[in-house]
């Protein structure tokens, strides 16, 4: 908005009134539009990472798999590493739920699978390399 004031300023300093006026119109125009349209508003993301922690003795590599499939579009087991001096894994997902509603149910279920360690739930992080 400032540099829309300063821009019809110099307009109208050098004497075009009426260019000055329709400038402004314009813009404003261009402004609401933006503005009726939630341009720039930020999207609720159903793509989230997802990170749980479980006990070394169940099998990791298919250990959710048939509650991610009932509950997400897509998943996908990109990390896994040993906490706890090595008795526990924690695995890290990219998933994509079907109904962000049901989020909570899925929580649950995979509560059940690991004995009630820790999950957590957070929105997808966008690597540095597509910064």
């Amino acid at each position: 908005m400032i540099f829309l004031a300063m821009s019809a300023d110099l307009i109208a300093g050098m004497g075009y009134l009426g260019y000055a006026v329709l400038f402004t119109v314009i813009l404003c125009l261009v402004f609401m539009l933006y503005n009726s349209l939630n341009f720039g508003e930020k999207r609720i993301s159903s793509y989230k990472t997802m990170s749980v922690t479980i006990p070394e003795d169940l099998n990791y590599t298919e250990v959710f798999d048939d509650i991610l499939k009932n509950y997400t579009t897509k998943y996908e087991l990109i990390k896994v590493k040993t906490t706890n001096m090595g008795s526990m894994f924690r695995l890290t997902y990219d998933i994509a739920l079907k109904d962000r509603a049901k989020e909570k149910e899925m929580i649950d279920a995979i509560r059940e699978r690991n004995g009630n360690l820790e999950i957590s739930i957070s929105n997808q992080e966008v690597p540095n390399s597509e910064l």
